[in-house]
């Protein structure tokens, strides 16, 4: 059974830095293909940045304008959201994921195995 913890949300203002991690158990990350998602209040959950298996490939939101960055430490079995830049636009709760199998997707139904989230708050 894989289980996802996710960690690190906050509140930061306006320009500031954060940093999410999402702890994998139960299989190895090398084998899996992961994303952060978010979703604020009254909105659907969305995309923000997957991970392809080994880390050989990522992928971005639009929206993202190269401010976060997706990585992965396979030694701790954990994989990263750093997040700069962040705007009040970014306020919501974010979501680790993960899937077995080939491919990528940005769509949430894609994805197999969730974390609990973890919420971030930028203030203006």
């Amino acid at each position: 059974q894989v289980q996802l913890v996710a960690s690190g949300g906050g509140s930061v203002e306006a320009g500031g830095s954060l940093s999410l991690a999402c702890a994998a158990s139960g299989y190895t990350l090398s084998n899996m293909r992961m994303g952060w998602f978010r979703q604020a209040p009254g909105e659907e959950r969305e995309g923000v940045t997957c991970i392809t298996a080994g880390g050989d490939s990522t992928y971005y939101a639009a929206f993202v304008k190269g401010r976060f960055t997706i990585a992965q430490d396979t030694a701790k079995n954990t994989f990263y959201l750093e997040m700069s830049s962040l705007e009040p636009e970014d306020t919501a709760m974010y979501y680790c994921a993960a899937r077995t199998g080939s491919g990528w997707s940005l769509i949430a139904s894609w994805y197999d195995y969730w974390g609990q989230g973890t919420q971030v708050t930028v203030s203006s």
